[in-house]
């Protein structure tokens, strides 16, 4: 179905003619299959009353209804091709390149275009680049865990840092894709692993969160041993008490480094293999992305109250949200499979 997702394109929407092609296929789908005009408006994202006008209009013929489009199917496949040749190029950028094709068309109508044939402006998604090598062992990673069970996972305490910023509203440029283009490799944004930024330390399971850890420093392995030490210990006393569990945390220099590999050891812990450039088989960075959601309307001014912003925000998150998370582990593994080893929507 049509996704709502621009508002501005449905605003004041009367006449068929500003249907755009997708939802008129939506309207005339629904309405073979019997679904009232009111269901079908909010399925194809538009008025009551451009659904009933289009039907009535394809009722007595009137197909060709409305103002002839200035562009051809030929300028319509030359715009493609500028599209598909660079997604990230803005509106203007597109409409000059069109133009120099040889089109007349102005910014608007190269919008209208674009919407016309599927095209949306979205924030690119964010994902690893990954060699075949990583790809083979992130596939070897989750063919051997497919087969874990609910109550497995539940053993597993996953852990990692990430970075909060004092303003969340730059988000960088935007991409023109159409849907299920969200991970084509041309639409995909190449991730910086490690901004300048305030770092933090958490962890998770099944059954809530841990204490946070703002990290001063560098991370070396030095460092990291005393956040394991004085928070991971204790986060480990707080989610299993005395049960065994599994520690989760990805491949940096410093969460691999022989003295840490010792440290581990001598604590008795047991240490889960993970392959590589694995954040999206890590639920933990999904709720990451819930507390920086949460934070999106607050405005600290300065360093102390961003960190006190994020321990309110992280206190918020409950067992039920954790353990959700912890739902998608075989979802997750299944979707890696499917990709044999590729990065995937989490």
């Amino acid at each position: 179905m049509v996704s709502q997702s621009s508002s501005e394109a449905y605003t004041n929407m009367g006449k068929t003619s500003d249907l755009t092609a997708v939802q008129k296929a939506t309207i005339d789908t629904l309405h073979k299959e019997g679904k009232t005009q009111k269901v079908i408006a909010e399925e194809a994202g538009c008025s009551q009353s451009s659904v009933s006008k289009h039907i009535n209009g394809e009722a007595k013929g009137r197909n060709n209804c409305g103002q002839k489009k200035c562009t051809s199917n030929r300028d319509h496949r030359a715009l493609v091709r500028i599209v598909k040749k660079n997604p990230f190029k803005n509106v203007g950028e597109i409409q000059k390149e069109w133009t120099a094709a040889g089109v007349s068309a102005s910014r608007s109508t190269t919008k209208r275009r674009l919407k016309d044939m599927g095209f949306n402006c979205r924030i690119p998604r964010v994902k690893p680049l990954l060699t075949k090598k990583q790809r083979e062992k992130r596939l070897t990673w989750a063919k051997e865990k497919k087969s874990w069970t609910a109550a497995e996972w539940s053993k597993v305490m996953f852990s990692d840092e990430s970075k909060f910023c004092i303003s969340f509203g730059n988000r960088g440029p935007r991409v023109w894709r159409r849907t299920g283009e969200a991970q084509d490799p041309r639409c995909l944004k190449s991730s910086v692993k490690f901004p300048p930024s305030v770092m933090v330390w958490g962890a998770m399971s099944s059954a809530g969160v841990g204490p946070l850890c703002f990290l001063r420093s560098r991370v070396n392995a030095a460092v990291y041993q005393q956040v394991l030490e004085h928070f991971m210990l204790p986060a480990a006393d707080l989610l299993y008490g005395d049960g065994d569990f599994k520690f989760q945390q990805d491949l940096a220099p410093a969460h691999s480094a022989k003295s840490t590999r010792a440290w581990f050891t001598d604590h008795g812990i047991s240490v889960l293999n993970w392959p590589a450039n694995s954040p999206d088989l890590s639920p933990i960075e999904n709720l990451w992305g819930i507390v920086k959601r949460k934070m999106q309307n607050a405005r600290p001014k300065n360093a102390e109250e961003l960190k006190a912003t994020i321990r309110a925000t992280w206190a918020l998150i409950t067992p039920e949200q954790c353990q959700k998370l912890m739902d998608s582990m075989p979802r997750r593994i299944n979707a890696v499979i499917e990709a044999k080893g590729a990065p995937t929507k989490y």
